[in-house]
């Protein structure tokens, strides 16, 4: 200090020897303190100190610029984030989506604002802000499956709709004359499959024409859009809407079966006999025409009137009906459970409808299987590697023991526990559940790429060229589309519990009558039950000694779908409490 008086000063008096150690505690630039004196910094460290101290006074300015948008959008005022703002606010996200992770910056933050740490205040934050709903959907956001699509990729989407690349099927079967139904759910936006008859005459069996989207029109092996969809596996359906596995202008518009369109597709004629077996078949790129786009409310009337001017309806469903009961004749394994489908609409409102095994749905169904079964023997007798399904053969339970559980879905849910899952890979394997020999799946390739794959290998071999993908190939990319397949799967899945969950919460006062299907822990008295008009499978703990097959009345007493908690109570009758003597 007195050297530094005497430089500042020319004087080294005691005043301004305090005076000059005043500034030198207080400058954080110019000096450093060196044992019981102060040193100058060098030129370069002045700068880095500068340097740090702007960045510092900037984060603080952005720091209280965040805090006035928060207060701001706390009070329902529009907000325009910024850039830095939305890394605060994705930190806080991080917080909801990986609790397990240490957040420092997430944890200051809600400190700042006055909220507590916890994952669970970081989520109603973010729902206040406004930067989440209430029902954001969290299975979606910790999975890897990508919500939106590239710039890129959408640009290469919009060049196939402005100008389609050329056709390398250009000697397409015309089948345009063929009538052709397609049957979906009313919501289907993706129509990727359409049924014909073609009858032969003499008193021949018709030829059933299964029609299949043909994406691979538009859609070329290792191209950015073929890369796309395999990273996302699958078309991801939840109750709140669909997330495609292709840009939407395309899986909806040329890709899909449109009514009064001709169309490209890849479609398998094939004739059964009597019992239902296959006798002859073939497969061809064509074009087509779809008649019809009826739901499967639509056939099911139609089938009951008995419509006369659509007798390929009726052809259709008889034989349907003899390849159920051809592969039943196979050891096929038939279990019905109740389904449902939960649509959430604009407004919040939750619909769940009970899905009943109709004609129409068994009709469409066996024709899918009959197609797999068809495109996996084709790939069979030709060496051709695809992704065929199989599934062990499961060891059921003694038909004995089953006899004793009560006929309906207490048995099938019985059943359905002894199944082992499927398996996939590029050689035929049996279907111990469909009773077939092989089958690959190939009737859905606007939505799930291994049925694409399928598609690819098909096309290539009846052209005549070489096969886009070799056997080890195909292997890799059916490991790593079946891993992402089962992550989307998964999301479906837990989405539509939250939604169960969510309008049994908002129910709560609704008396509902459940079955009771099978013991999670029987020494806890922990059972599985289904709620009948909703087709929905949940635990309860029982109160009361039932047994497997008792219907029961219940009410919710607890639901809390962000924490995955549903309790009822059961509704206690005359006839339900136990006799006293």
């Amino acid at each position: 200090p007195s050297e530094m008086a005497q430089l500042l000063f020319s004087d080294q008096s005691p005043a301004l020897c305090y005076a000059a150690h005043t500034l030198l505690v207080g400058d954080k630039i110019y000096f450093k303190k060196k044992g019981d004196s102060y040193e100058p910094r060098s030129a370069t460290q002045v700068e880095e100190i500068r340097h740090q101290l702007e960045v510092e006074k900037q984060r603080e300015q952005h720091k209280q610029e965040f805090l006035a948008q928060v207060e701001k959008a706390l009070a329902k005022e529009a907000v325009k984030w910024t850039e830095s703002d939305r890394s605060r606010l994705e930190a806080i996200e991080k917080l909801v989506l990986q609790p397990e992770q240490t957040n420092r910056l997430a944890q200051d933050i809600l400190e700042l604002v006055g909220q507590g740490k916890t994952p669970e205040a970081a989520f109603e934050l973010l729902v206040d802000l406004g930067w989440w709903t209430q029902h954001e959907n969290l299975f979606l956001r910790r999975s890897s499956y990508p919500v939106n699509f590239a710039k890129k990729v959408v640009e290469v989407a919009q060049c196939c709709l402005d100008s389609p690349p050329c056709d390398p099927d250009v000697n397409r079967l015309d089948l345009t004359h063929l009538k052709v139904y397609t049957i979906d759910d009313e919501s289907t936006k993706e129509i990727d499959d359409g049924l014909s008859v073609e009858y032969l005459g003499d008193g021949k069996p018709p030829r059933l024409w299964i029609h299949i989207a043909d994406p691979t029109r538009l859609v070329f092996p290792g191209d950015e859009l073929d890369l796309e969809a395999r990273r996302r596996s699958t078309s991801l359906y939840l109750p709140t809407g669909m997330i495609s596995m292709f840009p939407e202008e395309l899986a909806t518009g040329p890709m899909s079966l449109v009514q009064g369109k001709v169309c490209p597709a890849l479609s398998f004629g094939i004739i059964l006999g009597e019992e239902g077996t296959v006798q002859d078949y073939t497969i061809h790129p064509s074009l087509i025409k779809p008649t019809y786009r009826l739901t499967y409310d639509d056939v099911d009337e139609m089938l009951q009137l008995g419509i006369k001017a659509e007798p390929e309806l009726e052809e259709l469903a008889t034989w349907a009906k003899r390849r159920e009961e051809w592969r039943r004749s196979q050891g096929s394994i038939s279990i019905q459970m109740p389904e449902s489908n939960i649509k959430v609409k604009q407004d919040d409102e939750i619909v769940i409808e009970l899905l009943d095994n109709s004609r129409s749905r068994q009709l469409v169904a066996e024709m899918m299987i009959l197609a797999g079964e068809v495109a996996g023997s084709y790939g069979q007798e030709n060496n051709i590697p695809l992704p065929f399904r199989g599934q062990p053969q499961p060891e059921l339970p003694p038909e004995e023991e089953l006899i004793q559980l009560p006929a309906g879905p207490v048995r099938s849910c019985a059943l359905r526990r002894c199944m082992p899952r499927s398996e996939m890979g590029i050689t035929p394997n049996r279907h111990a559940g469909l009773g077939l020999n092989t089958y690959t799946q190939v009737t859905s390739p606007i939505r799930r790429y291994t049925d694409l794959l399928a598609h690819f290998q098909i096309k290539a071999h009846l052209r005549g060229d070489s096969l886009p993908f070799s056997s080890e190939e195909m292997q890799d990319i059916i490991y790593s589309v079946t891993t992402s397949a089962y992550e989307a799967t998964l999301v479906e899945r837990q989405t539509n519990r939250y939604w169960g969950l969510e309008y049994l919460r908002r129910n709560a006062n609704e008396i509902w009558q459940v079955l009771v299907l099978r013991w999670l822990r029987e020494d806890d008295n922990l059972g599985l039950i289904l709620l009948e008009d909703l087709g929905l499978e949940l635990p309860h703990r029982f109160e009361r000694a039932v047994s497997l097959g008792d219907r029961l009345e219940v009410q919710v007493s607890r639901a809390d779908p962000h924490r995955d908690e549903i309790r009822f109570r059961e509704m206690i009758t005359q006839d339900t409490q136990p006799a006293t003597g």
